[in-house]
């Protein structure tokens, strides 16, 4: 099997998505890589046990594509063997009423981890520079002073949006999270042929809306926007990674091998010493225990 590094799937330069591949082999079985992701995502979740019992962190991951690019069964396979108590997966969709009142960050905000504890954003903050771009009247909705109409949005609004989210991001850092940022990179014509499925197996229709044909349709905007979100968020702290998306197997075995190569680089986290008082009591304790 092909090793994965996560400085391969990295952005650390300007990109284009049309050169990044949306498939990738790795030289394995779909059951060897399988095997592989229980592997690795039983040490991953051994570190976030330690990780809960330090408590000086937590990690964000996010997690965008575009529709069918697997999201939502990469979570479930990437985590499963996380700690229930360790884990808090967040989906994000059109914003309530209370929501809306608020600013475009809050609901994202509130829903940070806790320190000690992992949470996944199923789609993220970025929705707000990606429908919201595509689909514009969204920001009608924000109640924002001065906006009444698409025409009154200004030529730098997006620019500024994609500014306040580093410093969102940045101030994370600063305080302790670790933020990971994941593009599942889907080829078109992967996204036809799982859009396809959902109708002709019964056991997935529920998952189709038409919806889905019309969002397909600004297929090129949102290449366009999401190749300007990565390139204009993508820092040394708060990094994306372009994973290829068109074999869902693969596509997790790298998320998997990314979120623990990355989290190795800390290497303070480690579980907490018991106090000189304990340690020099410990033979006393359990003498006690033994003896009831």
């Amino acid at each position: 099997m092909e090793k994965i590094n996560a400085d391969d799937y990295r952005i650390s330069a300007k990109i284009s998505l049309k050169d990044r591949p949306t498939k990738v082999d790795l030289q394995a079985t779909e059951a060897q890589i399988e095997k592989k992701l229980a592997k690795v995502r039983g040490k991953l979740s051994a570190m976030q046990d330690v990780m809960y019992a330090y408590k000086k962190y937590a990690v964000l991951t996010c997690f965008q594509g575009m529709d069918t690019s697997g999201k939502d069964s990469l979570i479930r396979e990437v985590f499963r063997d996380f700690n229930p108590r360790g884990v808090v997966v967040q989906t994000f969709k059109t914003p309530n009423s209370a929501e809306l009142e608020h600013d475009y960050l809050w609901r994202h905000y509130v829903a940070l981890p806790e320190r000690g504890k992992f949470a996944v954003f199923n789609r993220s903050h970025y929705e707000n520079v990606l429908i919201s771009r595509v689909h514009p009247e969204y920001v009608l909705h924000e109640n924002i002073p001065g906006i009444e109409a698409i025409e009154d949005i200004p030529k730098n609004f997006w620019k500024k949006r994609l500014e306040e989210i580093n410093h969102f991001e940045e101030h994370l850092v600063n305080n302790g999270t670790i933020v990971l940022k994941f593009f599942l990179h889907l080829s078109k014509e992967e996204q036809r042929e799982r859009l396809l499925r959902r109708l002709e197996e019964e056991k997935h229709n529920w998952k189709f809306s038409p919806d889905d044909l019309k969002e397909r349709e600004c297929w090129e905007a949102y290449q366009e926007f999401y190749e300007e979100a990565i390139n204009a968020t993508s820092g040394q702290e708060t990094p994306w990674f372009i994973v290829p998306a068109d074999d869902k197997a693969t596509a997790r075995l790298i998320v998997v091998k990314i979120i623990r190569q990355e989290m190795k680089k800390y290497h303070d986290i480690k579980e907490p010493e018991l106090s000189e008082e304990i340690q020099e009591r410990i033979r006393f304790y359990k003498k006690q225990l033994e003896e009831k």
